[in-house]
């Protein structure tokens, strides 16, 4: 992967950023996306954040390297804090927990005023993500599931608006599988939720052999409940 070939994963997620748009890439590794962006005219200027020492100062090189110093401008900082309010329209985040990027807008929501696209790849748990855009008054505007290198990941659109416009009265389903996703059910996405109930089965089979505790129980409940979910939307 360099500045000229992202991966399938973030050229996907480059599919969604508006032309000419202010992007912010947080956690930028290496800065590939935002350079990629800018590089296709896709975006007309970005800010990389980087939180960690050592992959700011890549970040830094490879925009020097590329010659993209007056457009691509590499901040070190957590999360939301190396932007101002309305300083971009667009902001990616990619290739972190699904807990992680929550917690990251939750913690930047004062610079998210202006109601900027979000455009976020979570490698686990789009639940939280998703529960925390209904909270918070943003409309998951798209969904995509795709694989690459045996691995599968998910990506959410959103836009400051109705949180509910795309969910229906199975909303519980919806948070976890996702509404668009539940809709289309291609190929990824039946991998993933078949991979993830052999899983939990294979877990509640184990606590089954487990000395009986009420947290256990609980905990097996909550796991049989979401097996249920899972295998009604598969099979209808």
């Amino acid at each position: 992967m360099n500045i000229q070939q992202l991966s399938k994963r973030l050229e996907t997620v480059v599919s969604y950023i508006p032309e000419q748009s202010k992007i912010a890439d947080i956690g930028s590794d290496h800065a590939y996306l935002p350079c990629y962006a800018v590089n296709k005219g896709i975006a007309s200027s970005a800010i990389a954040g980087e939180v960690v020492k050592g992959p700011y100062l890549s970040a830094k090189k490879q925009v020097e390297d590329a010659g993209l110093t007056r457009e691509v401008e590499v901040r070190l900082g957590n999360g939301l804090e190396v932007i101002s309010p309305g300083e971009v329209n667009c902001i990616t985040i990619a290739g972190m927990g699904g807990a992680l990027i929550a917690s990251i807008l939750e913690e930047g929501k004062e610079k998210l005023t202006d109601g900027p696209r979000l455009i976020l790849q979570p490698n686990v748990s789009a639940k939280s993500i998703r529960t925390w855009l209904m909270e918070n008054g943003w409309d998951l505007i798209g969904e995509e599931i795709l694989e690459e290198d045996d691995k599968l990941y998910e990506i959410l659109i959103a836009e400051k608006g109705d949180p509910n416009s795309h969910y229906s009265k199975e909303i519980e389903k919806e948070l976890l599988l996702g509404p668009f996703l539940m809709k289309n059910r291609n190929g990824a996405f039946m991998k993933k939720w078949n991979q993830e109930l052999r899983q939990w089965k294979n877990i509640v089979k184990n606590m089954e052999k487990a000395e009986k505790t009420e947290a256990l129980e609980i905990r097996k409940n909550e796991l049989l409940h979401k097996i249920k979910m899972v295998e009604e939307v598969l099979i209808s």
